[in-house]
């Protein structure tokens, strides 16, 4: 299998890397964060660590410095991928980087018009770009996957404001994305989904609130904070569809890791099963009670 990660530093995208090589996958991993010069983001993960974090796991992972916004640079990486592989079968868009800069609950006249501008390039001209070089590769051979990573289901961001209005409409678009590419592969015997992880626990997360994977419950920031799941949930997602000899089932949908866990059978790292979004929906925005480990 080779698959190509865009968005591979860390969180999610160094997740599923990690979940693909564990399932024998070549995976490219690419990011604007190397060992040699970090992306605005000024974090010290980079794509060379989760590389390698591929091949530990069992598969080859393979470090590709790439900036997504760049058409040039992502057509370089869709010819290197064809020239040194021939195929390529799993194609997950992660790439994001704008925590930095959406304002929470700010209507659209006082927010920062530049910031928002760039959140939406980062989290839709990205994707758009990626796919456009990456889709005649992937369309090759019959069974191809396109994983859209964003946050929350159609379902869910449909009925809620999220945020901002750059950060909704960010989200929201690339759910349809996914809609969208599903339509297109369909001629061609491929699958396009859009996945979202519940409450992750990225290394920034777990900085935020002083704690590490191993003593992630002794922080508690929202009751929710109880059923988030460590990047390696949503990476047993991604393998899980990319090895499904019927995962044509799922295109053109939007679904958590939550939803896949149980259908799958997988869990993440500590056994369990968390479902973050059915606990916002049944237990939080209702005011219920409820023990989060009978969402987990």
């Amino acid at each position: 299998m080779i698959a190509l990660v865009a968005g591979a530093t860390r969180g999610t995208g160094r997740g599923i890397a990690v979940q693909l090589g564990a399932v024998g996958a070549t995976v490219y991993c690419t990011g604007r964060s190397t060992r040699e010069g970090r992306s605005e983001l000024n974090r010290s993960e980079t794509i060379e660590e989760t590389a390698e974090l591929v091949t530990r796991a069992g598969g080859t992972g393979i470090a590709v410095r790439v900036d997504h916004l760049d058409p040039a640079q992502v057509k370089a990486l869709a010819e290197r991928i064809d020239r040194e592989q021939g195929r390529l079968d799993v194609l997950v868009n992660d790439v994001w980087g704008g925590e930095p800069l959406y304002e929470w609950e700010t209507p659209v006249w006082k927010h920062d018009l530049d910031n928002g501008l760039r959140l939406l390039r980062l989290a839709i001209d990205t994707h758009l770009i990626t796919s456009h070089h990456l889709l005649p590769l992937l369309i090759r051979n019959p069974g191809g996957l396109v994983v859209e990573v964003t946050d929350g289901t159609t379902d869910y961001n449909d009925t809620h404001y999220r945020v901002s209005p750059y950060y909704d409409l960010a989200k929201v678009s690339v759910n349809r994305l996914a809609f969208s590419q599903a339509h297109d592969l369909e001629p061609h015997g491929g699958t396009a989904v859009a996945l979202t992880p519940g409450f992750l626990r990225s290394e920034a997360m777990l900085e935020l609130f002083g704690v590490t994977e191993e003593t992630w419950r002794e922080a508690k920031p929202d009751p929710a904070w109880a059923v988030s799941e460590s990047p390696a949930y949503a990476g047993r997602a991604v393998a899980a569809l990319a090895t499904d000899p019927d995962k044509r089932r799922w295109s053109g949908k939007s679904v958590s890791s939550g939803e896949l866990a149980q259908v799958y059978g997988f869990t993440d790292l500590d056994g369990s099963r968390p479902d973050v979004w059915r606990f916002i929906t049944e237990v939080r925005e209702p005011g219920k009670e409820a023990d989060p480990e009978d969402y987990r």
